[in-house]
């Protein structure tokens, strides 16, 4: 599923970028081409969204026991990094038009190409922020928001070249281009920060990390006195949960072992799926960052 959901953004792109090229040539708008330019990051963010899953769906080797899950996370940093290096040309570009001057034609050929591809991106955008959320893709995610943003962008630039027709005032064409610059930015800066996070093993958000020391309060078996060290972080669409758990002095091999695997697919469940590693230990005195599941 991943596979097609990206595939369709690249095949989307791809034909919204020769419109836009076409479009900026013949109107001779900077808005557009900088649309262009915008639509050929979301391409290259794309493709390296459509490799990305498909490296992160191998199955782990020698090499990487941990398998592959990151290489999403990568994907969702360099796309950042390609979105932030986009606005600088753009802003570039159109900072030039605006000291230089210019002067735009044919604009109802533009007003109508802007037109469709804000609507095909939004349309797009959707299907592939859907496919995203089932999948829990990070790469999905963050090209989904390149869509939504380009979605957006192209409102703006839609809205410029209506100004600048009914107005004839031409500063608006360089003006909006900049404007899509600062929305660029803004996506781009989020899109790495997080990305970022995932990278250190940041760990989960709070929701999660409640639903895992849920599951483990609601244990009732009697067998288990508390537990410490509870680790989190991500990997791709990958969860990962470490977490030491203290059994009553007398609990069998087996009964803990029953336990603990009972207390797996619990976590695992809760979070829609999860890779839990649980360490097993006997009772002892509370250590620090211990938690009693028999407080008072």
């Amino acid at each position: 599923m991943k596979q097609r959901t990206a595939s369709l953004s690249v095949a989307s792109n791809t034909a919204l970028i020769l419109l836009k090229v076409v479009a900026g040539t013949l109107t001779a708008s900077v808005a557009i081409l900088t649309e262009a330019v915008h639509s050929s990051i979301d391409l290259v963010a794309s493709l390296v969204a459509l490799v990305s899953v498909r490296v992160a769906d191998e199955p782990a080797d020698e090499r990487h026991s941990y398998g592959h899950e990151k290489v999403e996370n990568l994907a969702a940093a360099f796309e950042a990094i390609l979105i932030l290096v986009g606005s600088v040309v753009i802003a570039f570009e159109a900072v030039r038009r605006l000291i230089n001057g210019g002067h735009t034609q044919l604009l109802g050929v533009g007003i109508g190409v802007i037109a469709f591809s804000a609507v095909a991106n939004l349309l797009v955008s959707s299907v592939v922020a859907r496919g995203g959320r089932r999948t829990g893709s990070p790469a999905l995610e963050g090209d989904a928001a390149h869509l939504r943003t380009d979605a957006v962008s192209s409102l703006v630039v839609l809205v410029a070249l209506v100004l600048v027709k009914t107005t004839g005032a031409q500063w608006i064409d360089p003006a909006a281009a900049l404007l899509v610059a600062a929305s660029i930015v803004v996506t781009g800066v989020r899109l790495l920060v997080r990305a970022g996070g995932v990278l250190m093993d940041q760990s989960l958000p709070v929701v999660e990390t409640r639903a895992i020391t849920g599951a483990i309060e609601a244990l009732s078996d009697d067998a288990v006195i508390g537990f410490h060290q509870l680790r989190t972080r991500r990997s791709g669409s990958k969860r990962y949960v470490d977490v030491h758990l203290q059994f009553r002095r007398g609990t069998t091999l087996e009964q803990a072992h029953r336990v603990a695997h009972e207390l797996q697919d619990t976590i695992a469940t809760a979070l829609g799926g999860a890779d839990v590693l649980i360490h097993l230990e006997p009772e002892d005195r509370l250590r620090p960052g211990q938690r009693s599941l028999h407080e008072q």
